[in-house]
């Protein structure tokens, strides 16, 4: 989709966009669902423009607000894992941050609902959403850790900051037959963990080396 906030980008945007498709391909994403929606979502409306030339590079960007929008990949895999190859209802977002990633899972689930502890990223997701067409978003607001009781539970929550462990008020809000997708930072290494909510119980598996913000509680 062209973007006039970033008027050298938008003649090109779908064509790069594919290249990046390509890429992710090669790199190991397999979900055909989840390359055909990063295929579609317009990245560099969510970039500042003063970054946009590098707004499909496979790497993450600052967002200010000692933030970063994540790398393609990093964006692909959670997504990725988080489908587990599977239709998703209800989806839970812990950190919006420019809405990025809220806007591919958003061409993957049928609902997503996003929470974002700084005021000023969530305005900034909220015109990033407008300008890429995506309606089947609930943002708020607030402390992440909280989660949104009202509307569990979810069939997948993803977290987009790093945690020392799960959050349990999360957990609580994952069905059964759900994941959480979350950075966990353990030994001062982080990775990428899977939590399944099975009807015996949580299971947690280890996956890919990451590097993210630390979750952080409050609101700002």
């Amino acid at each position: 989709m062209p973007s006039s906030r970033n008027p050298g980008i938008g003649m090109t945007s779908q064509r790069t966009r594919m290249r990046m498709v390509e890429r992710l391909r090669a790199q190991g994403i397999r979900d055909e669902t989840v390359l055909a929606a990063m295929g579609e979502v317009p990245r560099h409306i969510f970039v500042d423009e003063a970054l946009s030339s590098r707004a499909y590079e496979d790497m993450a960007l600052p967002l200010g607000y000692g933030q970063t929008i994540s790398s393609p990949h990093t964006v692909a895999r959670m997504t990725e894992l988080a489908r587990n190859g599977r239709p998703l209802g209800k989806v839970l977002e812990i950190g919006t941050g420019c809405g990025y990633q809220s806007a591919v899972l958003c061409r993957v689930a049928k609902q997503v609902y996003s929470m974002e502890r700084l005021a000023a990223l969530i305005r900034k997701a909220r015109r990033n959403l407008r300008g890429a067409g995506v309606s089947n978003i609930h943002l708020r607001h607030g402390d992440g850790h909280a989660g949104m009781p009202e509307v569990a539970p979810f069939d997948a929550i993803v977290l987009t900051a790093a945690a020392a462990r799960a959050p349990d008020t999360l957990l609580k809000q994952l069905s059964v037959g759900g994941r959480m997708i979350l950075p966990i930072e353990r030994n001062k290494e982080q990775h990428l963990f899977v939590i399944e909510r099975t009807d015996r119980g949580i299971v947690e598996r280890r996956m890919d080396p990451v590097v993210f913000v630390p979750l952080l509680p409050g609101v700002g």
